[in-house]
């Protein structure tokens, strides 16, 4: 997953499945009014910035609406994506070298990036780590000078025809990472308290990592079993339990109805996922429509004049009818592809009784609703690619045909 954008504080989400119905304000020029049907405890909003972080930032938002659905009195809990982000990028560059190149390096990752952190080294919350590019001034991600040199020099070392290769490299790329992000601490006070990383997530957040699993719908694999989806961001192979769509739906609607949330991986190239300064702005919807080609994946042209801006799309257009066919198509064509991580949280209706997941993002307070999207149900029926989710959250019957 591949991502970018701005900053500001958000105040949290935190509506129950008791709480009242919220009707949300209707920005201007835009057709659709949408209710609160239910709406899970959520952190506020983040900005990724100018990186391809969008992975971190949504796992750990998941991970943040965990600790208040366990912990509600942790309000103010906030995890350092620059710890998540630091030993990724120093796992990763091991595998991309071990590999000779063939495992990618990239700014991206996967929502497992965040459960194998907190299961070997910890979590940290924010505000231990400086913040990056404190020698810059900047308080938001900017990968711009960063990232490049670091992803030369482990290219050059993973595809030398060198016959042995120094192991100072590590180092190398260790100073690079440090020099960014601040160097990771082995331990830390927190209220009061000393912890190191992983007695931070075992004493004070009480999470297993092994509570987490990641679900996807394709037909190249049999269902009711686990593969590694074959994206390249997945380079730690993590498996994916695989499960018909009609019951991969299920799981998302019946976790979000009864108090849980998760983390969404998706494909938000497409026309659909509407991110114009007119109507319908901060919605993703699959119109019934013939529209243009998707645009690429990468925010910083995603919110320029696009192909998605041109889309003609009526607020009371049908949507297709979303087959496990179509599912399967997109993903073998690559007209779905891995883009983006966020984090489902609630579900809410339009004026006119139609259903959408509410959707927290990583760009900042961008749009009428201020970093929060609705997503139609046809639109994650087609595009996901996989989430993470607590094993607890999937209905029994599901659970045991998957053996967990």
């Amino acid at each position: 997953m591949k991502k970018v954008l701005t900053l500001a504080a958000a105040a949290l989400v935190a509506l129950s499945a008791g709480a009242k119905k919220k009707v949300q304000p209707k920005p201007a020029n835009d057709s659709l009014v949408f209710t609160t049907v239910i709406a899970n405890p959520v952190t506020s909003i983040k900005n990724q910035n100018n990186s391809g972080t969008c992975w971190a930032y949504s796992s750990l938002a998941f991970i943040e609406s965990e600790i208040l659905k366990k912990h509600p009195e942790m309000k103010d809990i906030d995890l350092c994506e620059s710890f998540l982000v630091s030993k990724t990028y120093i796992d990763r560059a091991d595998r991309n070298v071990r590999t000779h190149g063939d495992a990618s390096f990239s700014q991206g990752g996967s929502f497992y990036d965040a459960i194998f952190c907190m299961d070997r080294y910890g979590l940290i919350p924010e505000g231990i780590m400086p913040y990056p590019t404190t020698l810059y001034g900047d308080s938001l991600f900017n990968f711009t000078s960063f990232f490049p040199p670091m992803e030369a020099y482990i290219k050059s070392i993973s595809g030398s025809e060198a016959k042995k290769i120094n192991p100072s490299w590590k180092k190398n790329v260790q100073g690079m990472v440090d020099n960014y992000f601040g160097q990771c601490p082995t331990e830390f006070e927190y209220k009061g308290k000393k912890y190191t990383p992983k007695s931070f997530v075992k004493d004070y957040l009480t999470l297993d990592p092994n509570d987490y699993v990641s679900l996807t719908s394709y037909t190249h694999h049999p269902f009711y079993t686990s593969f590694i989806l074959e994206i390249q961001d997945n380079w730690r192979w993590a498996s994916s339990y695989n499960l018909p769509l009609d019951e991969f739906m299920e799981v998302m609607e019946t976790a979000v109805k009864n108090g849980w949330t998760f983390a969404w991986g998706a494909d938000v190239s497409e026309d659909g996922f509407s991110r114009r300064t007119g109507k319908n702005r901060c919605v993703a919807t699959v119109p019934d429509v013939t529209v243009t080609a998707g645009v690429g994946s990468d925010q910083s042209r995603w919110t320029g004049v696009q192909a998605g801006n041109k889309i003609t799309q009526a607020d009371n257009a049908g949507e297709k009818n979303i087959t496990q066919e179509m599912r399967q198509e997109g993903y073998d064509n690559w007209t779905t592809t891995d883009d983006h991580g966020m984090q489902i949280y609630g579900i809410a209706k339009d004026q006119n009784g139609k259903e959408y997941f509410m959707m927290k993002n990583s760009w900042g307070e961008m749009g009428p609703y201020k970093g929060f999207w609705y997503v139609s149900k046809p639109y994650v029926a087609y595009k996901t690619m996989n989430i993470v989710i607590n094993k607890n959250a999937i209905p029994a019957a599901i659970r045991t045909k998957l053996g967990i």
